[in-house]
């Protein structure tokens, strides 16, 4: 039986027993068509893991796949990409290390509930894939920072800009002490997000602010950079306390260059 004959066979036992979704998903399978979303063959960027993970996921935010929805067997998903079973448990093992599926008895696959900060999730594995890219990465933040940044001073109650100043003037009090700045840190930008108050935007904020953590650590244990977040951190906060949304965004635009700067001189350095 050749690999179309197996993969219609394969989709009629899916279209019984599992989500019509994956049907579709089957359906595409069968087309001649082994490239990836960049265009090229699908080794070319990303390996066939990568590229099958990407495509569960694209059905889950696209809504394809819900939660609750169970997979079909391993043996029906190989068919279904024209793959073998290695690089589809290693697919299937990276989602499940995410949280976006879970392992059932008898070897099923079972979609998990679809939170934000789940689905924002494949960004923390951006490094590990080698795609990282630093202007990428904080043109990005800024996208999704500065608007939080202006919606928490336009929203914040007044409890909320005390708490948003305070974890601002006591970094001053860590600027040599880089863990603990780093908490103070995690804390001031939690702080705004929350003061923002929209649950999607923060979750993406959070993924992006994920992306990079160790170089940004070791940039972190130099005390200048750390004197400068803490200025940084301190004028994003009065504004915020005047309610100036203009300026805050301004001085919080200012605070992620200074990072992505810093940021640039360790890979710099690493790669000299």
């Amino acid at each position: 039986m050749n690999l179309n004959a197996k993969a219609k066979a394969a989709a009629a036992e899916i279209r019984e027993g599992a989500p019509d979704a994956f049907a579709d998903l089957i359906d595409a399978s069968r087309r001649p068509v082994q490239t990836s979303d960049m265009g090229g063959p699908l080794q070319e960027r990303r390996s066939i893991s990568e590229q099958v993970a990407n495509r569960i996921i694209a059905m889950i935010k696209s809504g394809n796949l819900k939660a609750g929805d169970r997979l079909p067997t391993e043996q029906q998903m190989g068919v279904a990409f024209g793959i073998s079973r290695p690089p589809l448990r290693e697919a299937l093992k990276a989602l499940t290390l995410m949280g976006m599926l879970e392992s059932r008895q008898g070897g099923r696959y079972m979609v998990t509930d679809l939170s934000p900060s789940r689905l924002v999730a494949p960004f923390n594995a951006m490094l590990s894939m080698g795609d990282y890219d630093v202007q990428e990465h904080f043109e990005a933040r800024g996208a999704v920072e500065l608007t939080l940044v202006r919606l928490a001073t336009l929203r914040a109650t007044n409890e909320e800009r005390q708490r948003i100043l305070k974890h601002a003037v006591d970094g001053k009090k860590f600027s040599t002490d880089p863990v603990a700045f780093r908490l103070l840190d995690i804390e001031f930008h939690r702080a705004l997000s929350d003061a923002a108050r929209n649950r999607l935007l923060s979750a993406v904020a959070q993924g992006l602010y994920d992306i990079g953590l160790d170089v940004r650590r070791e940039a972190s244990q130099v005390p200048a950079n750390i004197e400068k977040s803490v200025g940084q951190h301190i004028e994003v906060a009065e504004a915020v306390m005047a309610g100036d949304a203009e300026a805050a965004v301004a001085a919080y635009r200012r605070h992620l260059e200074h990072i992505r700067d810093t940021t640039i001189e360790v890979i710099s350095k690493h790669n000299d």
